[in-house]
């Protein structure tokens, strides 16, 4: 005798579609910090009228259960049918999260009890049989005092003796909803076909003012660790170090990066690997591997982090080529294949080869490299050009860093095409170099960091507002002096959460190598400078570097408000977290002091008609007001103010 048929379930009639944050069909993750509150959102709707709930349901990483977080429809007095729910983030690691949402019977038969009376309907002793049913039913699914509460009111409203009105008010009374509600039947709920994951990294992935140094320049790494306390006093929470490896010696570049090298120049720290080692040895002329270990701890006790920076290139002398010829490339003759970037040419560097036959191999010497200065206490990397190598490379890298060491922060220094540029973000690089050096016009500046911040960028892109590098002294540095010096400054450190500076920059150091060029006079890529921290835009770092401590919307992107200024050369906008809010008006000629106003918007930031506003710069008090509000400043003056409501 055949088997009876299987009753399969029916299909939910509940849609629940766009979910966010959502990468891509979920192929990458949204980013966020610790401590940052997550909104999920979705449209969720169903056939009918039936009343519906929903719930955000996450697993933090190495929890053992899943939290839950309810959703409620944002959108209601407009007719639609968005719902929204927050998640406080408080762990790094790789949260998972779904959507479920389900009927509620009960719900929907309170509603169509309620129009039956508004429409002055009498007979409604069938329909209050029909709720006593569905009060049992919740009663059975609830607990203890709830339990209770449903099963007397399914007894009033089944009981036919009592009067309808009596009846009818235990069926509509508000805590009878709640105690339903508290039991709902979610047997079968709809769920979202894909899990949501995000990616909570430590705050320092999106906040921090970084330092950039060539160690040679600075007497070492003993030299570089005498300088602690003064960075510390700036303000500085990273300090990035170019490479400190062995530098080759056959095509060695001299002084400006000519051909010719003389025996006292040091090379590009760049050219990496000698035959005293490659990517984890130390140049012996900067100290040795202890010496670098104290210069970790010793940044710890400052409240200061080392970043190194993790570029995969070698010269010619690097042990790589004699143990591991396979991993490079060679020419029909032979001879090996130095890097280019026509029409720039790197006589000194050669590239690994990745599509080479022993390309796995290849793969886990690099990962070993990273592991290495993990185990020395490292958690930041600055990438070199990670656009020219294969983007599953560093999905992979990435990931196995992470599995042992989940804090690690990787800054992506990739000046190139934008969706490159997006994708090695949403594949896992924390930070992300930026076009923000070449942006100078007040249009640039504003349409650039609105798509930052608005686009959808904002979910997986964190950008760092490097103002200068050792490769990057763009004509407006060049042409413009101190007050453009300035000017860059207050920008990149108010527009953007993370910013950095390369030394020299404090010293309004803006010679070129030649006319049209951004290559700097005597570029410190080949020679050793005698460095100081004493510039004098120091003072204004380390203002700026406190005011952004102090005031969290200093410490966000997405935040943001352009301000109108009915003149071309100020620049004004608002950042505002909660009760904290600045605004910062900046001249960006370095030419000529500049006028306009600055326009506030009447209901975005809540501050009333009038409010106080104190230059944090200055310590001058104005008196600032919803609509135009006359600023003038100097050529690359600037306010940063703090405002508030009276």
């Amino acid at each position: 005798m055949a088997a009876p048929p299987t009753r399969r379930p029916l299909p939910t009639r509940i849609a629940i579609e766009a979910p966010e944050p959502l990468l891509d069909c979920g192929r990458y993750r949204a980013k966020r910090c610790v401590g940052d509150t997550l909104c999920v959102s979705a449209t969720v709707f169903r056939d009918g009228h039936d009343t519906l709930r929903a719930a955000i349901r996450h697993r933090a990483p190495g929890a053992r259960r899943w939290g839950e977080a309810e959703m409620r429809r944002v959108d209601a007095d407009r007719g639609g049918d968005r719902w929204e729910g927050h998640v406080v983030l408080d762990r790094p690691g790789r949260w998972r999260l779904t959507i479920e949402a389900w009927s509620e019977p009960f719900a929907t038969w309170s509603q169509e009890l309620t129009r039956r009376l508004a429409g002055g309907q009498k007979e409604i002793g069938s329909e209050l049989i029909e709720g006593g049913d569905l009060l049992r039913e919740a009663a059975d699914r609830a607990r203890g005092d709830g339990a209770r509460q449903i099963s007397a009111a399914a007894a009033v409203l089944t009981d036919e003796a009592r009067p309808t009105q009596e009846r009818s008010l235990v069926a509509l009374a508000e805590p009878l909803a709640q105690a339903v509600a508290a039991a709902p039947d979610r047997a079968h709920p709809a769920l979202l076909e894909r899990e949501i994951e995000v990616e909570v990294e430590r705050t320092r992935a999106r906040f921090g003012a970084w330092y950039e140094l060539f160690p040679r320049s600075w007497g070492g790494l003993a030299g570089v660790q005498r300088i602690l306390p003064e960075l510390a006093e700036l303000g500085f929470d990273v300090l990035y170090l170019t490479p400190i490896h062995p530098i080759g010696h056959t095509n060695r570049k001299g002084r400006g990066g000519s051909l010719q090298a003389g025996p006292q120049d040091p090379g590009s720290p760049w050219a990496i690997g000698s035959p005293e080692g490659g990517h984890t040895a130390i140049h012996p002329g900067l100290g040795t591997i202890e010496d670098f270990d104290r210069l970790v701890a010793a940044a710890a006790d400052h409240g200061i982090e080392i970043a190194m920076d993790f570029a995969i290139q070698c010269s010619v002398d690097h042990p790589w080529l004699r143990e591991h010829p396979e991993w490079f490339q060679h020419r029909p003759d032979g001879t090996i294949k130095y890097a280019e970037n026509p029409p720039k040419r790197y006589q000194d560097i050669v590239n690994v080869d990745f599509d080479c036959q022993d390309s796995r191999a290849l793969w886990k010497a690099l990962r070993d490299v990273v592991r290495f200065w993990a185990d020395h206490g490292v958690r930041i990397f600055r990438v070199d050009n990670p656009h020219t190598k294969p983007l599953p490379f560093w999905e992979w890298l990435i990931e196995r860093i992470r599995a042992d060491y989940p804090e690690t922060i990787f800054l992506a220094e990739a000046f190139t095409r934008a969706a490159m540029m997006k994708t090695l973000a949403k594949l896992g690089f924390s930070q992300s170099y930026t076009y923000f050096t070449w942006k100078n016009s007040r249009h640039e500046l504003t349409e650039y960091v609105s798509e930052l911040a608005r686009s959808g960028m904002q979910e997986y892109y964190r950008p760092n507002f490097f103002v200068n590098t050792p490769d990057i002294l763009t004509e407006y540095l060049q042409v413009g002096g101190p007050p453009a010096f300035a000017a860059r400054l207050v920008l990149a450190a108010t527009l953007a959460p993370s910013y950095g500076i390369y030394s020299g920059f404090e010293h309004f150091e803006n010679a070129p190598a030649a006319p049209g060029s951004e290559e700097y006079l005597d570029s410190e890529k080949y020679a050793i400078r005698q460095r100081a921290l004493d510039g004098p835009l120091l003072p204004l770092v380390g203002q700026l570097n406190a005011i952004r401590r102090e005031h969290v919307a200093l410490q966000h992107l997405d935040n943001i408000t352009f301000l109108a200024t009915e003149n071309e050369a100020l620049i004004a906008y608002v950042k505002q977290t909660g009760p904290s809010t600045i605004a910062v008006a900046v001249n960006i000629d370095p030419r000529f002091t500049q006028e306009g106003l600055a326009v506030v918007p009447a209901r975005e930031l809540g501050l009333g008609s009038s409010f106080a506003a104190l230059d944090l710069l200055s310590g001058e008090r104005f008196r600032w007001q919803t609509g135009a509000n006359y600023v003038r400043l100097a050529p690359g003056g600037a306010h940063v103010l703090q405002l508030g409501r009276s």
